[in-house]
């Protein structure tokens, strides 16, 4: 009897039985290894980073602005050094972010964190107010915060500034007999490191600080306010009746010898002959006037000054700006052609890059310091030859 159709058809099977070509042993694990890539190509799309930054940070492509750092004390140097008022105003940009801080708009410091000061910086442009309207024609992000807030948080892992740069000057043997090291808990002694993380969602949102150290962590959320509709100090560069660059320590002992005197008004002469660059106080106890000689060339690293000019100053105004005299390796003085003052600081940041603070000030109108500055009595600091003290060298 011969076999039936359907018997001879199973044998043919039999004899060459199907192979898939992922086993069924494996078919669950690369389903799921093909799901997980997928989830995780969704998120890399989503979150508008690459492969190698995506563990590290994850910073969301919708935020305004984030950025992380390595180093809370930089961050806290800097902005410290324009802590003379209350609230700071935050503008951001491609390039960086600037804190800005003004005092009845006769002064006023800037602080710029560029975008390099940064392991990663995110800036996500407004949404054009109108079609035709170009990105770069919308304003960018611009609020104010509290900046003690700001300092607060920045320091809430324990920065401590017993010590500032301009310590370094005194002998290697006094930094290890006197308390001039750093700490022995500091980060930079045991080698571990923190991040920053900087963000801000967008007008109304408030500015995010979140600290990583050692495994923990803390978030602090700072409220926004309206940005101030004021402008800067203005400031014409291309009229300079003083333009020098001196070591800003210098500058901060100058300040420090004429503020023995408590006096109101700070006046600056400066001229193309003696005394070239000085600067003179009156006060209650006295007069005092510390001369920069030219002549010197470590004294003064660049000297510029056309015609003699003499402006006066609200002292206390300038004595605001000591901690950046104290932090900075450099400072460039330079008044144009109305009298505003400008003091630009070079601070050294870790990494071998340097940052900038920069403070304006409006100066007294015409007569109007002239009864601080009376010659009587006046007491002339560091007068003895060329040298001189580390304050202002002597003519």
């Amino acid at each position: 009897m011969s076999s039936s159709p359907l018997l001879e058809l199973w044998e043919a099977a039999a004899a060459n039985p199907y192979q898939p070509t992922i086993s069924k042993n494996n078919q669950f694990t690369v389903g799921f290894t093909l799901l997980l890539l997928g989830v995780i190509l969704t998120g890399l799309f989503g979150l508008n980073r690459s492969l190698i930054n995506l563990p590290l940070l994850g910073i969301p492509a919708s935020l305004a602005f984030g950025a992380v750092s390595s180093s809370a004390r930089q961050l806290f140097i800097l902005l410290r050094c324009i802590s003379f008022g209350p609230k700071a105003q935050v503008d951001i940009s491609p390039l960086g972010i600037r804190f800005s801080v003004e005092d009845s708009s006769v002064m006023e410091g800037h602080a710029f964190l560029d975008a390099s000061l940064f392991t990663t910086f995110t800036y996500t442009p407004p949404v054009p107010s109108s079609p035709s309207s170009s990105p770069s024609s919308d304003p960018t992000p611009a609020f104010q915060i509290s900046l003690p807030a700001l300092l607060e948080t920045l320091q809430i892992f324990g920065i401590t500034d017993s010590r500032d740069k301009w310590s370094s000057r005194e002998s290697a043997y006094s930094s290890i007999t006197r308390a001039g090291g750093n700490p022995a808990f500091d980060q930079r002694v045991l080698g571990t490191t923190g991040l920053c993380r900087l963000s801000y969602d967008g007008p109304g949102a408030p500015f995010c600080v979140r600290l990583e150290e050692a495994g923990v962590s803390t978030t602090c959320e700072l409220s926004t306010y309206e940005a101030a509709s004021g402008e800067d100090i203005p400031f014409d560069r291309d009229a300079l009746v003083l333009k020098t660059i001196l070591r800003a320590p210098w500058l901060h002992d100058a300040i420090a010898e004429l503020s023995s005197t408590t006096p109101s008004t700070l006046t600056i002469h400066s001229s193309p002959s003696v005394p070239y660059f000085a600067l003179s106080a009156t006060g209650p106890l006295g007069s005092a006037t510390v001369a920069f000689s030219r002549d010197t060339p470590q004294l003064l690293e660049t000297f510029h000054a056309p015609r003699t000019a003499r402006n006066a100053y609200k002292f206390a105004l300038v004595r605001a700006a000591s901690r950046a005299m104290a932090v900075a390796s450099k400072v460039s003085v330079r008044i144009d052609r109305q009298g505003v003052l400008s003091l630009q600081f070079m601070l050294e940041v870790e990494g071998g890059g340097v940052s900038f603070v920069d403070f304006r000030f409006v100066p007294f109108a015409a007569g109007e310091g002239e009864a601080d500055d009376s010659d009587g009595g006046e007491a002339r600091l560091g007068e003895a030859g060329g040298g001189g003290s580390e304050g202002g060298g002597a003519d």
